[in-house]
């Protein structure tokens, strides 16, 4: 499914090569006949405003809203298994299913980056999609109602994905809920994530089994070349509808 490749894109850190391919990206979109109809416009308007706002400000936004706290962590996992030791494990399964199906991974990024699984479902089939969009849908939907909390852009790529993936949210209920959470970008609330991973520096915990796998799997992986912005629009098909 190709719109998928192109929001893997776009939900990475910006960069000068993303802002070039704009219309690259908004054919894509409008080339995807397996997106869903009402998430085109909201879409590529999102690529216009992304790719004409100054570089360095889009860098700082973003670095802003995923870099700072955990509550908009982009590692499917942090969400899932928090510090836990299944988190480790569980990369390691994922990172297995990429091998298995051939798709070839940038060792510099850990196998639940959400831009990366997103790559990667783009080269399945429909259904497979769909499935595994619904079986994130929860962490999506949280993703989405706390960045329209903070009034971004961004949200609009998780709307996205919920749509293709066909789950229906209770989004009102969601607002309400994430409204009483604790702010977690705030100098006091970094400060203490600050201390803690002080803590878990110097005293190693049972996740640390977990990450050591994950570790000896990626250095396994290190001469994997990565895929670049330039190489996802390259290997784009024509225009013309998807097959997935």
């Amino acid at each position: 499914m190709r719109s998928l490749k192109v929001i893997s894109l776009l939900l990475d850190y910006p960069s000068e090569e993303l802002f070039e391919v704009r219309k690259d990206l908004i054919e894509e979109i409008r080339a995807d006949a397996a997106l869903p109809d009402e998430q085109r416009a909201p879409l590529i308007e999102f690529i216009d405003q992304l790719c004409t706002t100054d570089l360095l400000d889009a860098q700082d936004n973003y670095v802003g809203l995923f870099d700072r706290g955990r509550s908009l962590s982009l590692l499917l996992f942090e969400h899932v298994h928090g510090e836990s030791r299944d988190r480790g494990q569980a990369m390691v399964d994922l990172m297995a299913v990429y091998e298995d199906n051939g798709f070839q991974i940038d060792a510099k990024e850990l196998p639940d980056y959400i831009p990366m699984f997103l790559e990667y479902q783009s080269t399945r089939s429909a259904l497979e999609i769909k499935q595994s969009l619904a079986d994130i849908s929860h962490i999506l939907a949280l993703l989405e109602t706390r960045l329209k909390q903070r009034e971004s852009i961004y949200s609009v790529l998780c709307s996205a994905l919920i749509d293709i993936s066909g789950v229906e949210v209770a989004r009102e209920e969601l607002a309400a809920k994430v409204a009483t959470e604790a702010a977690d970008d705030t100098p006091e609330a970094l400060d203490k994530v600050w201390e803690e991973e002080m803590v878990r520096f110097t005293e190693p915990t049972t996740q640390d089994c977990g990450n050591d796998a994950v570790t000896q799997r990626r250095r396994e992986l290190d001469k994997v070349q990565p895929l670049y912005i330039s190489d996802a629009v390259k290997h784009f098909t024509p225009t013309g509808p998807s097959s997935s």
